[in-house]
């Protein structure tokens, strides 16, 4: 009698996650962590007293109105994403978390992906906060007045919601570069200079060169698009701010007059440019 044959043991498989078990993923990793948290409450708190602040300055003017103030909170405040992003987008390399990640889901660009949805959806609560908080401080000095706050007259619906889309707008060119470049502290310099400090730059040296001196007889024309201020307006920050005013202001000196839709989908590109350059190192080149 011959000895019996074991049977062959079927071959093991991986499962891979699918598209929703990424996001949550990313999400769980994300609320997880201590630095989202606090980024998100300081540009609560941040777009509040900032806003507060700067309506209690301008409470005694002739012509007072609360709503002038409603986005200065906002100039400062965009930081918070700026670092939520860069963060979320450089962390897992800093910890070496990033292998486990990528053998659990081979592609790669996934990760991004849902990083970029789960950054997007912490950040839009996070903005709507800091919207609410920038409105909540106009209230002391408006009843001051006797001036009532109403949020439904003109552009201001629209300005509410480009408050938040820019805060979002942001926190995703954060993330780009976060990917982008790897190294969080690299990453966050980039990103202030790009956002924060190029815009005022350029427009304070401005570009004389283009423009031609005023003669004696000149008449009084709107200032002339300039090389800088073009440049200006198209980074993150300033086109981005752009969602902030009514399009009635019409445009900034030196700039083509894109309007807050302009302004969006500039950012919007900004957005896509820097996570499809992420996409693409993360795809074509090893992750060390």
């Amino acid at each position: 009698m011959s000895a019996p044959t074991a049977a062959p043991r079927p071959a093991a498989t991986t499962t891979r996650p699918g598209a929703a078990g990424v996001v949550a993923s990313e999400w769980t990793r994300l609320v997880s962590l201590r630095a989202p948290w606090w980024t998100a409450a300081v540009t609560v708190v941040v777009a509040g007293i900032i806003t507060y602040l700067s309506v209690q300055a301008s409470s005694g003017d002739p012509g007072f109105d609360p709503m002038d103030s409603l986005t200065t909170g906002v100039a400062l405040a965009q930081l918070g994403p700026l670092v939520l992003g860069v963060l979320a987008g450089a962390g897992e390399y800093g910890t070496g978390a990033f292998r486990s990640t990528f053998t659990a889901v081979p592609r790669r660009w996934p990760v991004l992906a849902a990083q970029a949805v789960a950054v997007a959806v912490f950040t839009l609560g996070a903005a709507v906060l800091a919207t609410a908080a920038s409105v909540v401080a106009l209230l002391p000095a408006a009843a001051s007045r006797g001036i009532a706050v109403d949020l439904t007259v003109d552009a201001t619906p629209g300005v509410l919601v480009g408050m938040v889309l820019l805060l979002v707008g942001l926190a995703l060119v954060g993330l780009g570069l976060g990917a982008l470049l790897r190294r969080s502290v690299p990453a966050l310099v980039t990103a202030v200079l790009l956002v924060l400090v190029l815009p005022v730059v350029l427009t304070t040296v401005g570009d004389p060169g283009l423009t031609a001196p005023p003669t004696a007889d000149a008449t009084v024309e709107a200032p002339a698009v300039t090389l800088a201020g073009t440049v200006a307006l198209l980074t993150p920050g300033m086109a981005g701010g752009l969602m902030t005013v009514p399009a009635s202001s019409g445009p900034v000196d030196g700039a083509p007059d894109l309007g807050p839709v302009g302004g969006g989908l500039a950012l919007a590109g900004w957005v896509a440019l820097l996570l499809g350059a992420a996409t693409v190192r993360l795809t074509v080149r090893d992750v060390r």
